[in-house]
């Protein structure tokens, strides 16, 4: 077993554990960043398989989520920024799965959010053929882009990781 798929197992252990009630969304999120920090690698800059670009995907998203958790007073135009370009970084590696899948096996529609700030804005992608994994995003481009391929449902729909996506940390 390579090292990203240990780091996908023990991410899938973490969100059982979450699931399961045994820690919080915050303790979830900051095991998940540990993890990533701790494999020492890089975000891949040559992603030719679905791995390394779901890897990028999980670095990216854990740097944005830490930085926007780290906003506040003096600092939070700084992490602010940072949270800026790591979501934009991961909308480029959510383009690179679509691109490798050729949008294969995937469905995409709006999900239904408590916050009205991502309200009409979050959709959620779904890998059909890959354990249905799943991949959020607000990026109007890829959302334009799902739609283009065909893969984007109209409506609003309940997130299939609702108990995740509702829940404040």
């Amino acid at each position: 077993m390579n090292v990203l798929q240990k780091y996908f197992n023990y991410r899938q252990a973490l969100i059982e554990q979450y699931i399961k009630g045994d820690m919080t969304k915050r303790e979830y999120l900051d095991k998940n960043l540990e993890a990533v920090l701790s494999l020492n690698i890089k975000p891949f800059k040559n992603i030719d398989n679905i791995d390394k670009a779901l890897f990028n995907y999980q670095y990216y998203n854990a740097m944005a989520k830490d930085s926007k958790m780290s906003a506040y007073g003096d600092y939070e135009y700084h992490f602010n920024e940072q949270m800026n370009y790591y979501y934009s970084q991961k909308d480029r590696a959510t383009l690179k799965i679509l691109d490798l899948l050729d949008f294969r096996g995937v469905t995409a529609y709006h999900i239904s959010v408590r916050s009205k700030e991502l309200k009409n804005k979050l959709f959620e992608i779904v890998l059909k053929e890959h354990n249905n994994t799943i991949l959020h995003s607000t990026s109007e481009f890829i959302k334009k882009r799902l739609i283009d391929e065909g893969v984007f449902e109209k409506g609003t729909k309940k997130s299939l990781i609702d108990y995740y996506i509702n829940h404040r940390y």
